[in-house]
């Protein structure tokens, strides 16, 4: 259920319907909009009366939601949810690039790589101190040491850092460092982690599933705004299909569906999605013509020594290639990047 109000309405009648809801043994969410404050309501909602908030002062209008996810639906806001992080904004007009390799390695290899994205004028930089690997065998990120890492890259140029959690264990040290936590396609519907999370108040970038659907992906995007987390980036970065010649099957369809259904922000990863260094670039640019509001995309000074995924990531140059090309294309989709 929806409670519509004006923006300025008094802390005082706010309060109050908030109030009401809690007596009523659900939850209440302040989600504000462009135009208007609307007061999302969560928890067993079927015997609620609209007509129990309609008579209160200030409220305007109460909407049922029809979807399973509530607070991210688009019938919650209907405008685009646009995230502030440190100056730089995602989901407005400005095409987000977030860029970095797969892991960090070693000290040389993350300062190198983040001298040159800055050069190049990226702002967000992705790299993994923690990594979930298919095989227990191959290399499962430096840890606590690559935060460590990250957070002198942070420091020296100004870059904000991506990178992912695994285990609630490691929030607190993670959520120091991150200016964006990830949560990766194997944790997509690790409740528990998406709950934790979104009780640091960080910006999560939530990444699809590889079998998950689209409402499966907004529902787990529900787990973090349940916590009064509306900072929440979705990325499609592929799902597992019969095809066996790419790594994953890109799923643009996703990205106008998500738009449909939802206010959130979604990036595309190409990397990911297909898996192979040389097709990277015409997958980003599909996913931008698709309407995604960004891109992340892996990228290795060294790609054939990279200690993981370096078969899909891009040298500096083409790399920089791409941004020349998506300059061209970003006024097509009525975006720009700077």
């Amino acid at each position: 259920m929806l409670i519509l109000l004006e923006l300025d309405t008094p802390r005082e009648d706010i309060e109050k319907i908030k109030e009401k809801i809690i007596a009523k043994g659900c939850n209440a969410h302040e989600i504000p909009g462009s135009s208007k404050l609307a007061i999302g309501i969560t928890g067993s909602t079927s015997n609620l009366k609209e007509d129990d908030f309609r008579i209160m002062k200030s409220v305007q209008e109460v909407v049922r939601v029809s979807h399973k996810y509530k607070l991210v639906s688009r019938e919650m806001k209907k405008e685009d949810t646009v995230i502030d992080i440190n100056g730089s904004k995602v989901g407005g007009k400005e095409l987000t690039i977030i860029a970095g390799p797969c892991s960090v390695e070693n000290h040389d290899q993350i300062f190198k790589i983040a001298e040159i994205l800055k050069n190049l004028g990226i702002q967000f930089l992705r790299a993994g101190a923690f990594k979930p690997r298919s095989s227990p065998y191959s290399f499962q990120g430096l840890k606590e040491e690559g935060l460590d890492l990250l957070a002198q890259v942070k420091k020296e140029f100004g870059l904000n850092i991506v990178t992912e959690l695994l285990n609630p264990y490691n929030t607190k040290e993670v959520a120091e460092v991150a200016d964006i936590i990830q949560i990766g396609a194997r944790n997509m519907q690790n409740f528990a982690l998406l709950e934790e999370v979104g009780k640091t108040g960080k910006t999560v970038l939530l990444k699809r599933g590889l079998s998950a659907t689209v409402e499966d992906l907004l529902l787990s995007a529900e787990y973090i705004a349940a916590q009064n987390n509306f900072n929440i980036i979705l990325c499609e970065r592929g799902i597992r299909t019969f095809e066996t010649s790419t790594r994953n099957t890109l799923d643009l369809n996703s990205v106008p569906v998500v738009k449909k259904y939802s206010h959130l922000p979604i990036l595309v990863d190409p990397s990911h999605g297909i898996g192979i260094g040389e097709k990277v670039p015409a997958m980003a640019m599909a996913g931008i013509a698709a309407g995604a509001d960004g891109l992340m995309i892996e990228v290795h000074h060294k790609p054939e020594e990279a200690l993981s995924d370096g078969f899909q990531s891009l040298a500096p140059d083409t790399f920089e290639n791409l941004l020349n090309k998506l300059k061209q294309l970003a006024p097509v989709v009525d975006k720009t990047l700077g």
